[in-house]
């Protein structure tokens, strides 16, 4: 195992050396240097080819944003190249007889890249999110290419105002599934190493040794640097663990680039994949398929994954009436604390309680108008967990194949209610582990050992 090394923070203003200039012939009262030779320039790293299998990006205007959103993850676009013919049969093979000619198009794209024609890394499956059709599309060509190849492969419904920004954590992760398959294959967390998850309302930080956690901490987002300081302070102190121990260290998150360049940290990564290896680690299912569910602050995931590496994924959703955000709300207009919203919501019956599953504006009102009627406070809290599942369940997991265990996590997974209500809606056991609401930073910490050398 490798000695540690001292976190280095990068300071504000501080001069950098850059290794590929030459240094000054002559040193001030010193000898002349003979010039250093020209360091040979790496190669570039070859682009991940992404197929991208499509109704028609270019249609809807919105394909400048794919084509940035993959330029920023070194990816390129490949569009496998069919038989013309194909298209009079092709809703046979998949069991649907679909209208549109775009539509059979991105059936037959996809059956190419299933039988290795068009040799791809990864492939998008991007419909119209108005489209009817196109969704029942998306959906079947997605299960098609997880069922019968390797290939990682993701879904999104796009729309008009669809841009880069939106489209670029999707893009991150598909990238980071073809390229660091090794990566995410890991088990086993080794050394001394700290994760760093910058989220949209908290932030957390662990401190991991011989794949145990000895210590973390847990604090609201404000300024990025700032809480992760203090989550890592936390982190640290219960450990017992000095600073200048940890030997590698990785960051996720909405601020992880910010907070990655602070530590220069080993490892930045998005929250599809540090999530998932968090999951299964904490769930101890490491092995085999799960289905990942992560209720985060602003938005929410469903993860399909297979021996800790993701398959399929979504996230986000139309409107943050399915996150943490909404339960916010819903536990200040019953003045009650957030930590106590599920032990409320156990007591209560939902069904006594109807309330807007899709919008956080119009669950409010629903909430209001129920209280104006008198509902008690505990079913409207069990309304509230039911109202949040139900849109992860028409929104999100309609995009993966649920496959058990079922792992439920993020800080939403501790309001009790939610699991209860999930569980009821799936008919099946959902799994909240020990610590859930630590899965992004478990994950970074236990990825970033895979730069400790042992």
């Amino acid at each position: 195992m490798s000695e540690a090394k001292p976190l280095k923070m990068a300071n504000a203003g501080e001069e950098k050396l850059c290794l590929d200039s030459e240094p000054p012939k002559n040193f001030e009262n010193g000898p002349e240097t003979k010039p250093s030779k020209p360091k040979q320039q790496a190669k570039p790293e070859a682009k991940v080819k992404i197929a991208l299998v499509s109704c028609g990006t270019e249609y809807g205007g919105v394909q400048p944003a794919f084509e940035a959103a993959a330029a920023k993850v070194n990816a390129e676009f490949i569009y496998p190249e069919i038989d013309v013919a194909v298209l009079d049969t092709i809703g046979k093979d998949f069991g649907i007889e679909a209208a549109s000619g775009d539509l059979r198009l991105m059936m037959a794209r996809a059956q190419a890249v299933v039988r290795g024609e068009t040799i791809a890394d990864g492939v998008f499956v991007t419909t119209c999110f108005r489209c009817a059709e196109a969704a029942i599309v998306r959906n079947e060509v997605r299960r098609y290419i997880h069922k019968y190849s390797d290939v990682p492969v993701i879904s999104y419904s796009f729309t008009e105002q669809t841009d880069a920004a939106t489209l670029y954590t999707r893009f991150e992760a598909l990238t980071t599934i073809a390229k660091r398959r090794h990566l995410l294959a890991r088990e086993v967390q080794h050394g001394i190493t700290a994760g760093i998850d910058s989220g949209s309302t908290t932030t957390k930080a662990v401190i991991m040794k011989d794949n145990k956690i000895l210590g973390f901490g847990w604090v609201p987002s404000n300024e990025v640097i700032e809480s992760a300081e203090k989550a890592l302070t936390q982190a640290l102190e219960m450990s017992g663990i000095d600073r200048s121990e940890i030997q590698a260290l990785g960051t996720t998150g909405y601020g992880r680039y910010l907070a990655g360049e602070h530590y220069n940290a080993d490892l930045i990564q998005e929250e599809i994949t540090t999530n998932s290896k968090g999951a299964v680690y904490l769930a101890n299912v490491q092995k085999g398929p799960a289905t990942v569910i992560d209720i985060g602050g602003m938005d929410n995931k469903a993860i399909s994954v297979e021996d800790g590496i993701p398959g399929m994924f979504t996230m986000g959703g139309i409107c943050a009436g399915a996150s943490g955000r909404f339960f916010e709300t819903v536990a200040k207009r019953l003045n009650v604390d957030i930590t106590e919203l599920g032990d409320l919501a156990m007591k209560g019956m939902q069904e006594n309680v109807s309330m807007n599953s899709y919008c956080i504006v119009f669950g409010t009102q629903s909430l209001v108008n129920s209280l104006a009627k008198g509902a008690l406070p505990k079913d409207v809290a069990a309304a509230a967990c039911r109202s949040v599942v139900e849109q992860i369940y028409q929104q999100q997991l309609q995009e993966v194949d649920v496959k058990e265990p079922v792992i439920l996590v993020g800080g939403s997974s501790l309001i009790k209610g939610v699991p209860r209500e999930l569980s009821n809606l799936l008919n099946v056991k959902v799994i909240v582990p020990e610590n859930s609401h630590l899965i992004g930073a478990v994950g970074a910490a236990l990825l970033a050992s895979g730069f400790v050398e042992e």
